[in-house]
């Protein structure tokens, strides 16, 4: 399921109810509230809140230890998961401000065995999400070996797109940041970033470690599967191989304020924060380590992380003077972690003080159930076998994975607000020619032609033409794909316990969820490989090996 995001719960508590916070009430209780979910011998979270650069709200719910039974406190450290990319893009800026590091050099200089792209591939790429790697988090579900992320991403022969095309988020443009850092300082990436970031800042309780059990002051994280709570914490590969960012709420406090008021200096400072854009001049509301939007109650600046049963957050609204970081160790108890935050910062924000979005756009046509049903279904870009799924909700067309549409007349639809996470924020309109093809047109300008997919089931010979095993050496990984009746099964040759059902959705084209495969001919009509696709990796080519 797409996660909603925080600039959405931010907006949709506020409208919902208005700021909570009246004059002579205690918001402390009403913090309370939030986290009133958190039994005191369960794991729970840690909560700092500041305003204007004063901490007005500091405390934590739960326990640290469910085993010695010791309480989280503000003091307890906890594992930052994603939110640390904030922190390796701050470091990387402060190595280019030092000369030592280019924005616009080629990655080859300072990584020569990475494979040759045939693409110009820079820091800021890595930075910003649009460079294209595959993100290794996807790689090591398939790999047959149990290798680093590092290794995972050095090896990988072609990239999901052109740098700077698109954005996807990648944790892998992160791992080659840290190895950049450390190669150009000549130091490990924690020793720089404790050096020039937290000593620097006073965040005494932060540490960048490939130990995280070696401090005195860690909380252990949970998922509570049925009625247990068991331990959940990435060690080792599972989180890549490399450090974790052991941090405290109020430390995450000292950073946020630390870029709203430019301690780290105007490049830094600056850089950071700057809206990336794609090669065709779409502004992104990304920036560098992270999400800087403009919503209707102002400019927010926020991340958030989640490393297996740790689950965090981080956001301001510099505008407003508020900051505020989110620390959990309940695992899927605090999955709304954002939620959390919105409803907290709307404790101080007046109602009569909300924009109203230039995206509330009234559908101009209202379409019958029967005009609606006629275009949904699942449709296929031929050239490349991109599928797109339309569906029908609360009497609007939607994009399974994207956004609900605008009716303009019953052949046009826009999609006003744009979404990050698809198709890179793009504004596009469909055009429907027919019932059975339209063209996605971006807000450029560009057109991409779709077909109603067929999903007509082929001949059982014809499916025992794609039986056999499929080789990546990217990934480290033999497919064994064998047909059923209306699709195949798709086994890992080192895990075959792992059946995947794909089903036939278009020529040569195969769906289970999220994952797609697609069959490549020769020009004689026979089987040679297949690209394996998912969220993150995409058109991955696996060769058929006799």
């Amino acid at each position: 399921m797409k996660s909603i995001t925080f600039q959405q719960l931010i907006i949709i508590t506020i409208m919902a109810c208005g700021s909570l916070l009246v004059r002579g009430q205690n918001y402390s209780e009403q913090i309370n509230q939030v986290f009133s979910w958190v039994q005191a011998d369960e794991p729970g979270c840690v909560c700092a809140l500041s305003k204007d650069g004063e901490t007005i709200f500091n405390k934590a719910y739960g326990l640290a230890n469910i085993e010695t039974k010791e309480k989280l406190s503000t003091n307890s450290a906890l594992d930052a998961g994603s939110t640390v990319k904030q922190f390796v893009a701050a470091a990387t800026l402060l190595l280019v401000e030092d000369g030592k590091l280019s924005l616009t050099t080629d990655i080859h200089e300072y990584l020569p065995e990475l494979p040759d792209y045939e693409f110009k591939i820079t820091i800021d790429h890595l930075m910003t999400h649009t460079s294209g790697v595959r993100d290794w988090t996807g790689i090591r579900m398939f790999s047959s070996q149990d290798d680093d992320a590092l290794t995972m991403v050095l090896r990988q022969s072609a990239l999901n797109f052109p740098p700077g095309e698109q954005w996807s988020y990648s944790n892998s443009g992160y791992v080659l940041l840290k190895e950049i850092v450390a190669r150009a300082s000549g130091q490990s990436f924690g020793e720089f970033v404790q050096r020039r970031l937290f000593d620097k800042l006073g965040m005494k309780l932060t540490h960048y470690t490939e130990h995280p059990e070696s401090l005195v002051n860690r909380a252990l994280a949970y998922e509570k599967r049925g009625d247990q709570w068991q331990l959940a914490i990435l060690e080792d590969n599972d989180r890549g191989g490399g450090g974790a960012l052991m941090s405290t709420a109020s430390d995450l406090l000292i950073w946020n304020e630390a870029l709203t008021n430019g301690t780290l200096g105007d490049f830094v400072t600056q850089k950071i924060q700057e809206p990336a854009k794609l090669n065709n001049g779409r502004v992104l509301p990304y920036a560098r380590g992270l999400f800087v939007e403009q919503v209707e109650v102002g400019k927010l600046v926020w991340h958030g992380g989640s490393a297996n049963g740790y689950k965090s957050v981080m956001g301001r609204l510099p505008d407003r003077g508020l900051s505020i970081a989110i620390m959990c160790n309940a695992g899927e108890a605090a999955d709304d972690r954002t939620a959390f935050a919105g409803k907290i910062f709307r404790l101080f924000i007046p109602e009569n003080e909300i924009a109203k979005s230039e995206h509330e756009i009234t559908p101009s046509v209202e379409l019958s159930p029967d005009q609606l049903k006629s275009k949904t279904g699942l449709f296929v870009n031929e050239t490349n076998g991109d599928l797109m799924q339309i569906i029908s909700n609360n009497g609007r067309l939607m994009i399974m994975g994207g956004s609900l549409l605008t009716s303009l007349d019953k052949n046009n639809f826009s999609n006003p607000q744009g979404d990050l996470e698809y198709m890179s924020s793009d504004e596009f309109k469909l055009r429907f020619l027919s019932n059975d093809a339209f063209e996605l047109i971006s807000m450029e300008g560009g057109k991409t032609p779709f077909k109603r997919a067929n999903s007509e089931i082929p001949i059982p010979e014809e499916l025992k033409l794609l039986e056999g095993n499929y080789k990546s050496e990217d990934i480290k990984s033999i497919f064994k794909i064998t047909a059923t009746d209306s699709g195949i099964i798709m086994n890992l040759e080192h895990a075959p316990i792992q059946r995947i059902p794909f089903q036939i959705v278009h020529k040569d084209i195969f769906q289970f969820r999220r994952m797609t495969v697609r069959f490549l001919r020769d020009n004689s009509g026979k089987v040679f490989a297949m690209e394996y696709s998912n969220p993150v990796l995409s058109k991955v080519k696996f060769t058929k090996i006799e």
